[in-house]
């Protein structure tokens, strides 16, 4: 998908890993930007931490790592003494890392304790979500999140086969409660269950709410801000919090405060996300689904 010819890292410039991961990608910005470059990376999963860690030891004190929500982007970026970076990429949605150890609940490939954080010092699982809600709620956050069009049923299943305890239990539960006729082809029947937890649980679309105009804000005159979907939840927020930053509106999403004629943080390069080739997703499957949008910061006075 040509992310980093989207995002530009040039030797000696500040760049921010947003969603740092495995550090596949501060890697190849690394080696673009030193000598002189820096980059932070940012996480809030610990094992993800320790991995980028090991992966971008070569490059020495051109790497800060900060284990915290990118929703904290900018407070992080203060802590270091840094006003202004040259580009914010996101890679947004949970890692291969994570959906491939049973442990953390992600995946209902394998069983696993309904567990599904990102950050393990929060207290909030899918387990409390899927054992604890009221029916009509459950079945409410499957249909916001998962956009399932069989939550009702879903979460009437759910509550009748509580206490569930495993990512195995669960999806059978949402298999047996979707008419087999209506199982999508594509995907595994309960894929959309585990999405909606995932998001309710690390709270993943309000922080891309506000990450994504603190990640504006911070960027210099025709610096570049990269952001790689998975879903359409994501990529409409991704979207349309972009075009209300390219139209003058810095304030919060709906609010009424928010008129034309203010500061225009941002310009929209990619009218249409850009998604990857053929060759890319044979390369890695995972892709067939991203998009990529890219916006350019505008200068401090531009309101044209």
């Amino acid at each position: 998908m040509e992310t980093l010819t989207w995002l530009q890292p040039r030797p000696g410039g500040v760049y921010v890993d947003a969603t740092l991961g495995g550090g596949g990608h501060a890697e190849a910005i690394l080696d673009s930007i030193v000598p002189g470059g820096r980059l932070i990376g940012i996480d809030r999963d610990e094992q993800a931490l320790e991995q980028a860690s090991r992966r971008l030891e070569r490059f020495g004190g051109a790497v800060t790592l900060i284990r915290e929500n990118f929703a904290a982007l900018k407070v992080v970026l203060q802590s270091l003494g840094l006003d202004r970076v040259d580009g914010v990429l996101f890679d947004l949605g949970a890692s291969m890392m994570q959906f491939a150890d049973p442990g953390r609940g992600f995946s209902f490939a394998a069983a696993g304790p309904l567990d599904m954080r990102m950050d393990g010092r929060q207290p909030l699982r899918a387990a409390d979500l899927v054992n604890e809600l009221p029916e009509r709620e459950l079945a409410d956050l499957i249909w916001r999140y998962g956009e399932e069009r069989w939550s009702r049923r879903i979460a009437r299943a759910i509550v009748r086969a509580r206490p569930l305890l495993t990512t195995e239990d669960l999806a059978e539960v949402v298999r047996r409660a979707i008419p087999r006729r209506a199982w999508p082809r594509t995907i595994d029947a309960a894929t959309r269950t585990f999405q909606a937890l995932r998001i309710a649980v690390n709270d993943e679309l309000s922080n891309l709410e506000n990450a994504i105009p603190a990640a504006a804000e911070v960027l210099r005159e025709a610096g570049r801000l990269c952001a790689i979907t998975f879903h359409s939840l994501e990529d409409r927020t991704v979207k349309h919090t972009l075009l209300r930053l390219s139209r003058g509106c810095t304030r919060s999403p709906g609010s009424s405060a928010c008129t034309n004629g203010e500061t225009r943080w941002l310009r929209v390069l990619t009218k249409k996300p850009i998604t990857p080739t053929p060759a890319e997703i044979a390369r890695n499957p995972r892709a067939r689904s991203a998009k990529l949008r890219v916006a350019e910061r505008m200068p401090d006075d531009s309101t044209e």
